[in-house]
């Protein structure tokens, strides 16, 4: 029979399930459960295989609408598709919370340094989560990634790193089949401009900062290992985790030999200054790091706090401490030292890295373009002068 509204609700429910055939489209039908649930399907070949795939239940939907859905299920099976196929795929599709734990565990934990495995994870809990975790991986969209990124526009760095976080993850989405291949949804999207802080201590500024580590290592404020780890970043340009992480036996006569940094193996020149810093550490047998926290065995954990009581004591609570690797760079170039050294020093993979500094190259040659600009300006004055006098003359 042709299934109509009146006689679908006119079916009875049977002791077992039945189903009913529509005689105007082949392969759309009914199924009547024996609670008297009604559902319409559509029944297709795929293959050699026989399958059915749900359109929707009586009530929100009428035999006229279904029928019409059926129509196009039936028509992307004479494509090629097979409909039953492909929602049961999504349904086993994990979500995006789940697509985060592969990440975290398969890609992050094995290639990445623990600072970025930190960074990654902090992006994927506090932002990522929170906006997509429930959604099906193939549900997210342009669109979504896009108001995201918004959401955190006064934040350019963070909505930067959420997007970068969120590409990389779904380009491996599409490599674990996840997603088809050209659909990262996260392509095409700007990212924010971001203003790069470039701070740099004084002279007077490097003075007061050194007292106040010199009055609280005094007072007992802070330990020696915490000052002695501020005075090694200003004097060796160190990134923070180099020195937090320095062990005794990374030490030589003349450099610090690190076997694993943000950039791989590095090999950093010790200055006598450094050095004679060192020598008057203590050193404990149950302890490998240089630079000794409260807990026995372990290095200084956190630099953050007491860096915060040192800058607020010298007045300079605009500084943070990577602005003393700033501080060291901007010292090297503006006192001469080649971009390609400071690079090195500095432990740079990339030269774009370090051409962040080089306008700081640019103040001998700002100061002799001044010097030869006020020659020519007193030229110029003089002539004037002559001019005149010529003309009074006359």
């Amino acid at each position: 029979m042709k299934l109509t509204k009146s006689r679908v609700d006119a079916i009875k429910a049977c002791k077992s399930e039945r189903l009913y055939w529509d005689n105007e489209l082949k392969g759309f039908g009914l199924r009547v459960s024996p609670k008297g649930r009604k559902t319409f399907f559509v029944q297709y070949r795929s293959g050699k295989r026989t399958r059915r795939a749900k359109i929707g239940t009586m009530g929100p939907l009428t035999p006229d609408l279904a029928r019409l859905q059926a129509r196009t299920l039936l028509g992307e099976v004479a494509g090629g598709d097979d409909p039953a196929e492909a929602r049961r795929k999504r349904r086993l599709t994990p979500n995006v919370s789940a697509l985060c734990d592969r990440f975290l565990d398969e890609h992050v934990s094995v290639h990445l340094k623990p600072q970025s495995q930190y960074n990654y994870g902090q992006v994927i809990r506090d932002a990522i989560k929170p906006a997509f975790g429930p959604l099906k991986i193939p549900d997210i969209t342009r669109a979504d990634v896009t108001a995201l990124h918004q959401a955190y526009k006064d934040r350019p760095y963070q909505a930067n790193r959420i997007l970068s976080v969120l590409s990389k993850m779904f380009n491996l989405a599409e490599l674990w089949g996840y997603r088809a291949e050209g659909t990262n949804p996260c392509r095409l999207i700007q990212r924010f401009k971001e203003n790069k802080k470039e701070r740099f201590l004084s002279d007077d500024e490097l003075i007061r900062l050194s007292e106040i580590l010199s009055e609280s290592e005094a007072n007992g404020d802070e330990s020696a290992f915490v000052v002695a780890a501020f005075r090694m970043l200003i004097l060796t340009g160190c990134r923070s985790s180099e020195i937090q992480n320095l062990k005794w036996e990374y030490v030589t006569s003349t450099h610090l030999e690190l076997p694993d940094t943000k950039t791989g193996k590095r090999s950093i020149p010790l200055p006598d200054a450094a050095r004679k810093i060192l020598a008057s550490l203590p050193r404990s047998i149950n302890n490998a790091f240089v630079f000794q926290g409260t807990i026995p065995g372990q290095p200084v954990t956190d630099l953050g706090k007491p860096w915060r009581r040192i800058r607020k004591k010298a007045d300079l609570e605009d500084v943070r401490i990577h602005d003393l690797r700033h501080t060291y760079a901007s010292k090297a170039i503006s006192g001469g030292m080649p971009l390609v050294m400071v690079g090195q020093l500095l432990g740079h993979t990339q030269y774009q890295t370090t051409l962040r500094y080089s306008h700081l190259a640019d103040a001998p040659i700002r100061e002799a373009a001044n010097t030869v600009a006020s020659a020519l300006s007193l030229t110029m004055q003089s002539s004037s002068k002559n001019k005149k006098f010529l003309r009074v003359i006359k």
